[in-house]
């Protein structure tokens, strides 16, 4: 574009071209997911709050993690439904700013409270006289407040880079809701510092916290295999199985979004289309499910409810 605008007043949605005719469907199945999130992470939010057995750090941070997740599909997908079933393809500057940094900010936060229940796990596992004395109530609301302030003051100068850039005529993102990469990349200008400080947050945050998720497991297996059997071994190590899967839930889609931003420019709309709506829709639907599944108090508790309901 020979052109630019200092202060767009909207961007365009990205939609998958040819299929215009099945975004009514493509909306139901995001709907449908939608609320299997919002009802999974609900009912977690209940049930730990309803059970005093539950009233401990593991479930504290898992708690977190559901209200981080409902607020992250909130911030999003009600806008995506808005787009394909009423076709409302424009969102207005300031609102995908504001959609750009809830999504990156949530993530983060969410990231850290990652990390947070990989160090509640080598606590439980490789000091478990300790554990309670190290990870109190009060310790771990303060841990809630550090992830979420340094999910802000990480991701909050991304919308700010951006406010006084430039930005071309063609103002059609690759995605159905605004990501910092995808904005940045209709800018007109150089955008040199808001690359290399939107890189440098992710390797503070996500990065970081990656690597010191795997450290805690590596010292956990140490610790496991220093019991004397393998049904022990198993035992033990079946309490970090739906944190682990909770992990790569997260951080696979968000490896797979990176890639596809930086090395996939020629690929088909679909690919990034598909891979935005995993990386935000996929962890939401699993996460309640995953420990559902893995947590006994959790089943029960679930069960019980159905009972009572029932009769």
């Amino acid at each position: 574009s020979n052109g630019s605008d200092p202060s767009p007043s909207s961007f365009i949605l990205a939609s998958i071209p040819g299929l215009e005719a099945a975004h009514f469907w493509m909306a139901i199945f995001l709907c449908s997911m939608y609320i299997v999130a919002v009802t999974g992470n609900c009912t977690v939010l209940f049930i730990v709050k309803t059970e005093p057995s539950l009233h401990a750090p593991m479930y504290f941070f898992l708690c977190m993690l559901a209200a981080i997740d409902l607020a992250l599909s909130t911030s999003t997908v009600p806008r995506v439904l808005s787009f394909y079933w009423f076709n409302t393809k424009e969102i207005s500057f300031g609102a995908c700013l504001v959609q750009m940094f809830l999504i990156h900010s949530l993530s983060a936060i969410e990231s850290s409270v990652l990390l947070a229940m990989a160090v509640d796990r080598y606590v439980a596992i490789c000091h478990p006289l300790r554990h309670a004395a190290i990870l109190t109530n009060a310790v771990t609301a303060k841990i809630g407040l550090v992830a979420m302030a340094r999910g802000v003051v990480f991701f909050l100068p991304l919308p700010l880079l951006l406010l006084p850039l430039p930005f071309c005529k063609s103002r059609e993102l690759s995605h159905s809701f605004c990501l910092h990469q995808d904005v940045m990349n209709l800018a007109c200008t150089s955008t040199t510092a808001s690359m290399v400080y939107g890189l440098i947050a992710i390797l503070l945050v996500m990065g970081l916290d990656s690597i010191l998720i795997c450290l805690s497991y590596i010292l956990i297996l140490k610790a496991v295999l220093r019991l004397a059997s393998w049904k022990e071994r198993l035992k033990v190590f079946s309490t970090c199985i739906a944190h682990i899967c909770v992990v790569l839930a997260f951080y696979v889609p968000l490896i797979g979004l990176s890639v596809v931003h930086r090395f996939g420019k020629d690929l088909a709309p679909l690919v990034h289309i598909t891979m935005g709506n995993v990386y935000i829709l996929v962890p939401t639907v699993l996460n309640p499910i995953i420990y559902g599944v893995r947590t006994k108090q959790i089943q029960r508790r679930i069960l019980n409810l159905i009972h009572i309901r029932n009769n």
